[in-house]
């Protein structure tokens, strides 16, 4: 999956044409209509977007479902190896789910 939109980094998000609401700053924004914003409190980022104008391919859910499985692969792999460990295969089931299989050698 793949949205083909530029990433940027701290900015204020662009108000959709005919809203006029508070502009939202973002930690990381995706295109001009994606965001993502920090949220102290709560210690996680928070999906910022204007779902009645969103017009991307992938539904919301989907996206934020592919972002929290590719944020899981990352944490394990980068755990794994700061243990010791070494990745040996990363495989694709079927059903969308992702089997790290990790060595370490003694």
């Amino acid at each position: 999956m793949t949205l083909d939109l530029p990433v940027d980094i701290n900015r204020y998000m662009d108000n959709p044409e005919g809203h006029h609401h508070e502009k939202i700053f973002c930690e990381v924004t995706v295109g001009d209509d994606i965001g993502f914003r920090y949220n102290r409190q709560t210690m996680t980022y928070e999906l910022v977007t204007d779902l009645q104008t969103w017009n991307h391919s992938v539904p919301p859910a989907r996206l934020l479902d592919k972002i929290t499985q590719q944020y899981a692969i990352e944490l394990l792999s980068a755990t794994a190896e700061s243990e010791g460990f070494e990745i040996a295969k990363k495989e694709v089931t079927r059903e969308g789910a992702v089997e790290l299989t990790v060595t370490r050698w003694g």
